[in-house]
Protein backbone atom coordinates (compact mmCIF):
# COMPACT_ATOMS: atom_id res chain seq x y z
CA UNK A 1 0.00 0.00 0.00
CA UNK A 2 1.01 3.49 -0.61
CA UNK A 3 0.17 7.28 1.14
CA UNK A 4 0.80 10.25 0.67
CA UNK A 5 1.12 13.05 3.80
CA UNK A 6 1.17 16.75 2.65
CA UNK A 7 2.48 18.98 5.22
CA UNK A 8 4.82 21.60 3.83
CA UNK A 9 5.31 24.12 6.66
CA UNK A 10 6.47 25.22 9.41
CA UNK A 11 9.43 23.09 11.54
CA UNK A 12 7.02 22.82 14.39
CA UNK A 13 3.94 21.65 12.93
CA UNK A 14 6.08 19.39 10.77
CA UNK A 15 7.45 17.84 13.55
CA UNK A 16 3.98 17.42 15.12
CA UNK A 17 2.43 15.87 12.46
CA UNK A 18 5.12 12.76 12.10
CA UNK A 19 3.46 10.47 14.64
CA UNK A 20 0.67 10.61 11.21
CA UNK A 21 3.51 8.60 9.22
CA UNK A 22 4.55 6.17 12.24
CA UNK A 23 0.36 5.04 12.46
CA UNK A 24 0.23 4.42 8.74
CA UNK A 25 3.37 2.22 9.07
CA UNK A 26 1.69 0.40 12.19
CA UNK A 27 -1.37 -0.35 10.78
CA UNK A 28 -0.51 -1.10 7.52
CA UNK A 29 3.20 -2.94 8.07
CA UNK A 30 5.13 -2.71 4.60
CA UNK A 31 3.83 0.17 3.28
CA UNK A 32 5.43 3.38 1.24
CA UNK A 33 4.37 6.74 2.99
CA UNK A 34 5.91 9.53 1.06
CA UNK A 35 6.02 12.92 2.49
CA UNK A 36 5.66 17.06 0.53
CA UNK A 37 7.44 19.33 2.05
CA UNK A 38 8.91 22.76 2.07
CA UNK A 39 12.19 22.78 1.41
CA UNK A 40 13.59 24.60 4.51
CA UNK A 41 11.64 22.04 6.39
CA UNK A 42 11.99 18.90 4.34
CA UNK A 43 15.13 17.36 6.80
CA UNK A 44 12.40 16.83 9.49
CA UNK A 45 10.62 13.70 7.44
CA UNK A 46 13.53 12.46 5.84
CA UNK A 47 15.05 11.95 9.68
CA UNK A 48 12.05 10.13 10.02
CA UNK A 49 12.19 6.55 9.89
CA UNK A 50 8.46 5.40 9.49
CA UNK A 51 8.39 8.26 5.40
CA UNK A 52 10.28 6.65 2.97
CA UNK A 53 10.41 9.25 0.51
CA UNK A 54 10.63 13.28 1.05
CA UNK A 55 9.47 15.34 -2.67
CA UNK A 56 9.95 18.79 -2.17
CA UNK A 57 7.18 21.45 -2.25
CA UNK A 58 4.83 23.03 -3.06
CA UNK A 59 4.74 21.94 -6.31
CA UNK A 60 4.42 23.94 -9.47
CA UNK A 61 4.49 21.34 -12.49
CA UNK A 62 3.49 23.34 -15.55
CA UNK A 63 0.48 20.88 -16.05
CA UNK A 64 -1.65 18.77 -13.02
CA UNK A 65 -1.42 15.38 -14.44
CA UNK A 66 2.79 15.77 -14.14
CA UNK A 67 1.54 15.60 -10.13
CA UNK A 68 0.09 12.70 -10.70
CA UNK A 69 2.32 11.25 -12.62
CA UNK A 70 5.69 12.32 -10.44
CA UNK A 71 3.90 11.03 -7.43
CA UNK A 72 1.78 7.87 -8.47
CA UNK A 73 -1.15 6.16 -7.40
CA UNK A 74 -1.74 6.21 -3.28
CA UNK A 75 -4.26 4.28 -1.36
CA UNK A 76 -4.99 7.35 0.65
CA UNK A 77 -3.38 10.76 0.97
CA UNK A 78 -3.56 13.20 4.03
CA UNK A 79 -3.58 16.53 3.49
CA UNK A 80 -2.04 17.54 7.48
CA UNK A 81 -1.90 21.11 7.11
CA UNK A 82 -5.17 22.39 5.66
CA UNK A 83 -4.49 25.28 3.25
CA UNK A 84 -4.74 25.84 -0.45
CA UNK A 85 -0.82 24.94 -1.04
CA UNK A 86 -1.56 21.87 0.45
CA UNK A 87 -4.72 20.98 -0.10
CA UNK A 88 -3.80 21.20 -3.78
CA UNK A 89 -1.29 18.23 -3.59
CA UNK A 90 -3.70 16.07 -2.37
CA UNK A 91 -6.20 17.26 -5.02
CA UNK A 92 -4.55 16.38 -7.66
CA UNK A 93 -2.82 13.38 -6.67
CA UNK A 94 -3.94 9.91 -7.64
CA UNK A 95 -5.33 8.63 -4.33
CA UNK A 96 -8.68 6.59 -3.66
CA UNK A 97 -9.08 7.99 -0.42
CA UNK A 98 -8.35 12.25 0.54
CA UNK A 99 -8.71 12.97 3.48
CA UNK A 100 -7.72 16.09 6.07
CA UNK A 101 -7.42 17.58 9.17
CA UNK A 102 -10.04 19.33 9.53
CA UNK A 103 -9.46 22.69 10.17
CA UNK A 104 -9.35 23.38 6.63
CA UNK A 105 -8.71 26.99 5.57
CA UNK A 106 -8.66 29.04 2.02
CA UNK A 107 -10.84 26.45 0.42
CA UNK A 108 -8.64 23.08 0.98
CA UNK A 109 -12.27 21.72 2.10
CA UNK A 110 -12.96 21.64 -1.99
CA UNK A 111 -10.15 18.47 -2.43
CA UNK A 112 -10.36 16.73 0.64
CA UNK A 113 -12.81 15.51 3.20
CA UNK A 114 -12.07 16.26 6.79
CA UNK A 115 -11.53 14.00 9.40
CA UNK A 116 -13.04 15.32 12.82
CA UNK A 117 -10.79 14.80 15.73
CA UNK A 118 -11.66 11.78 18.61
CA UNK A 119 -13.13 14.09 21.69
CA UNK A 120 -10.34 12.65 23.62
CA UNK A 121 -8.02 14.35 21.08
CA UNK A 122 -7.08 17.39 22.98
CA UNK A 123 -3.00 17.82 21.41
CA UNK A 124 -2.82 18.51 17.61
CA UNK A 125 -0.52 15.67 17.64
CA UNK A 126 -3.40 13.35 18.14
CA UNK A 127 -5.78 15.62 16.07
CA UNK A 128 -3.27 14.79 12.97
CA UNK A 129 -2.96 10.80 13.84
CA UNK A 130 -6.49 10.64 13.99
CA UNK A 131 -6.55 11.76 9.85
CA UNK A 132 -3.68 8.75 9.90
CA UNK A 133 -6.59 6.43 11.98
CA UNK A 134 -9.07 6.92 9.39
CA UNK A 135 -7.20 5.40 6.37
CA UNK A 136 -6.67 2.93 8.87
CA UNK A 137 -3.38 4.00 10.79
CA UNK A 138 -2.87 2.33 14.31
CA UNK A 139 -1.54 4.53 17.32
CA UNK A 140 -1.83 4.44 21.07
CA UNK A 141 0.56 7.10 22.25
CA UNK A 142 2.38 9.08 19.33
CA UNK A 143 5.79 7.92 18.26
CA UNK A 144 7.71 10.33 16.27
CA UNK A 145 10.42 7.95 15.03
CA UNK A 146 12.81 10.75 14.44
CA UNK A 147 16.20 10.13 15.18
CA UNK A 148 19.27 12.51 14.39
CA UNK A 149 22.03 10.96 11.62
CA UNK A 150 25.61 10.44 12.54
CA UNK A 151 27.37 12.89 10.60
CA UNK A 152 25.23 16.06 12.34
CA UNK A 153 26.20 14.30 15.55
CA UNK A 154 29.95 14.39 14.85
CA UNK A 155 29.77 17.94 13.57
CA UNK A 156 27.37 19.35 16.46
CA UNK A 157 29.70 17.45 19.01
CA UNK A 158 32.63 18.94 17.25
CA UNK A 159 31.16 22.26 17.93
CA UNK A 160 30.35 21.81 21.27
CA UNK A 161 34.39 21.00 21.95
CA UNK A 162 35.04 24.02 20.24
CA UNK A 163 32.89 26.15 21.99
CA UNK A 164 34.28 24.55 25.22
CA UNK A 165 32.12 22.23 26.58
CA UNK A 166 33.51 20.21 28.89
CA UNK A 167 31.22 17.37 29.08
CA UNK A 168 28.68 18.55 32.06
CA UNK A 169 24.74 18.15 31.10
CA UNK A 170 23.87 20.03 28.86
CA UNK A 171 20.95 22.49 29.36
CA UNK A 172 19.87 24.59 25.61
CA UNK A 173 18.16 27.65 25.79
CA UNK A 174 16.23 29.06 22.74
CA UNK A 175 15.52 32.75 23.31
CA UNK A 176 14.02 32.98 20.26
CA UNK A 177 10.40 32.48 18.91
CA UNK A 178 8.58 33.21 15.31
CA UNK A 179 6.89 36.18 17.63
CA UNK A 180 7.92 38.55 19.76
CA UNK A 181 4.84 37.91 22.04
CA UNK A 182 5.70 34.40 22.15
CA UNK A 183 9.38 35.14 23.34
CA UNK A 184 10.25 35.33 27.33
CA UNK A 185 12.45 38.16 28.28
CA UNK A 186 16.30 38.48 27.22
CA UNK A 187 17.15 39.17 30.26
CA UNK A 188 15.09 36.32 32.07
CA UNK A 189 16.90 33.60 29.98
CA UNK A 190 20.14 35.53 31.10
CA UNK A 191 18.85 35.26 34.78
CA UNK A 192 18.00 31.41 34.11
CA UNK A 193 21.49 30.66 32.46
CA UNK A 194 23.39 32.27 35.53
CA UNK A 195 21.31 29.58 37.63
CA UNK A 196 21.76 26.48 35.60
CA UNK A 197 25.85 27.32 35.63
CA UNK A 198 26.34 28.30 39.14
CA UNK A 199 24.25 24.68 39.68
CA UNK A 200 26.95 23.36 37.92
CA UNK A 201 25.24 22.04 34.56
CA UNK A 202 26.64 23.56 31.10
CA UNK A 203 24.38 25.97 28.99
CA UNK A 204 24.09 26.41 25.43
CA UNK A 205 22.01 28.68 23.67
CA UNK A 206 20.42 27.89 19.92
CA UNK A 207 18.35 29.62 17.22
CA UNK A 208 18.25 30.78 13.76
CA UNK A 209 20.54 33.17 12.10
CA UNK A 210 17.72 35.79 12.60
CA UNK A 211 17.80 35.04 16.26
CA UNK A 212 21.31 36.79 16.77
CA UNK A 213 20.03 39.95 17.83
CA UNK A 214 17.94 38.16 21.18
CA UNK A 215 20.80 36.36 22.12
CA UNK A 216 23.07 39.73 21.59
CA UNK A 217 20.16 40.81 24.10
CA UNK A 218 20.72 38.22 25.89
CA UNK A 219 24.13 38.71 26.34
CA UNK A 220 23.88 41.90 27.69
CA UNK A 221 22.42 41.23 30.59
CA UNK A 222 25.63 38.67 31.78
CA UNK A 223 24.43 35.27 31.19
CA UNK A 224 27.79 33.79 32.63
CA UNK A 225 29.70 31.12 30.50
CA UNK A 226 27.56 29.54 27.63
CA UNK A 227 28.07 28.21 24.81
CA UNK A 228 27.08 29.85 21.15
CA UNK A 229 25.29 27.89 18.84
CA UNK A 230 22.60 30.58 17.60
CA UNK A 231 22.35 30.41 13.94
CA UNK A 232 25.44 27.65 13.59
CA UNK A 233 22.82 24.80 13.18
CA UNK A 234 21.34 22.88 10.28
CA UNK A 235 18.00 21.49 11.04
CA UNK A 236 19.65 17.79 10.78
CA UNK A 237 21.92 19.45 13.63
CA UNK A 238 19.82 21.08 15.49
CA UNK A 239 17.96 17.49 16.06
CA UNK A 240 21.51 16.15 16.83
CA UNK A 241 22.03 18.85 19.47
CA UNK A 242 18.85 18.18 21.14
CA UNK A 243 19.30 14.46 21.27
CA UNK A 244 22.23 15.85 23.39
CA UNK A 245 20.21 17.95 25.93
CA UNK A 246 19.28 16.71 29.47
CA UNK A 247 17.13 19.57 29.44
CA UNK A 248 15.84 22.31 26.76
CA UNK A 249 13.80 25.59 27.24
CA UNK A 250 12.16 27.25 24.75
CA UNK A 251 8.93 29.19 24.26
CA UNK A 252 6.01 27.90 21.67
CA UNK A 253 8.49 26.65 18.76
CA UNK A 254 9.83 24.42 16.48
CA UNK A 255 12.71 23.42 18.97
CA UNK A 256 10.54 22.57 21.74
CA UNK A 257 8.52 20.20 19.67
CA UNK A 258 12.12 18.26 18.04
CA UNK A 259 12.98 17.76 21.35
CA UNK A 260 10.00 16.33 22.77
CA UNK A 261 9.40 14.20 19.63
CA UNK A 262 13.31 12.77 20.69
CA UNK A 263 11.90 12.04 24.15
CA UNK A 264 14.27 14.97 25.54
CA UNK A 265 12.89 16.80 28.66
CA UNK A 266 11.21 20.22 27.57
CA UNK A 267 10.18 23.03 29.56
CA UNK A 268 7.62 25.08 27.64
CA UNK A 269 6.86 28.93 27.85
CA UNK A 270 3.98 29.48 26.70
CA UNK A 271 3.16 33.28 26.65
CA UNK A 272 -0.04 33.35 24.10
CA UNK A 273 -0.90 29.88 23.49
CA UNK A 274 -2.80 27.54 24.53
CA UNK A 275 -0.01 24.27 25.97
CA UNK A 276 -3.39 21.72 26.35
CA UNK A 277 -3.11 21.79 22.37
CA UNK A 278 0.65 22.40 21.36
CA UNK A 279 2.82 22.20 24.32
CA UNK A 280 5.61 19.79 23.78
CA UNK A 281 3.94 16.14 23.46
CA UNK A 282 3.48 14.25 26.87
CA UNK A 283 5.11 17.23 28.68
CA UNK A 284 2.08 19.42 29.68
CA UNK A 285 3.32 19.56 33.51
CA UNK A 286 6.74 21.08 32.28
CA UNK A 287 5.15 24.10 30.83
CA UNK A 288 4.69 27.72 32.57
CA UNK A 289 1.95 29.60 30.98
CA UNK A 290 1.19 33.61 31.54
CA UNK A 291 2.22 37.22 30.47
CA UNK A 292 6.03 37.15 29.44
CA UNK A 293 7.04 38.90 32.07
CA UNK A 294 4.53 37.05 34.69
CA UNK A 295 6.44 33.47 34.34
CA UNK A 296 9.36 33.90 37.17
CA UNK A 297 12.89 32.49 36.86
CA UNK A 298 12.43 30.92 39.73
CA UNK A 299 9.99 29.00 38.37
CA UNK A 300 11.52 28.00 35.64
CA UNK A 301 14.92 26.78 36.94
CA UNK A 302 12.95 24.73 39.77
CA UNK A 303 11.17 22.92 36.32
CA UNK A 304 15.02 22.29 35.06
CA UNK A 305 16.15 20.86 38.47
CA UNK A 306 13.67 18.65 38.84
CA UNK A 307 14.18 17.39 35.09
CA UNK A 308 17.50 16.77 35.72
CA UNK A 309 16.99 15.04 38.74
CA UNK A 310 14.80 12.99 37.13
CA UNK A 311 17.43 12.14 34.70
CA UNK A 312 19.76 11.71 37.55
CA UNK A 313 22.10 13.95 36.35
Amino acid sequence: MRFLISRLSALGDVVCSLPAAAALKAGHPGCEVVWVCDRRFAAIPRLCSAVDRVVVGPLRWAKPGEIAQELGRFDAALDLQGLLKSAVVVGLSQARAKLAYHWQREGSRLFAAPVQPDPTSNHVVDQYVDVARAAGGVMDRADFALRPDEESLASVEDTLRTEGHDGRPLVVLNAGAGWATKRWPPRAFAELARRVTEAGWAVAFMGGPGDRETFAEVQAHNPGQVLDLVGRTSIPELVALLSLAQVHVAGDTGSAHIAAALGRPCVGLYTLTRPERSCPYGQFDRCLTGPPDSIPVEAVFGKVEEALKEAGT
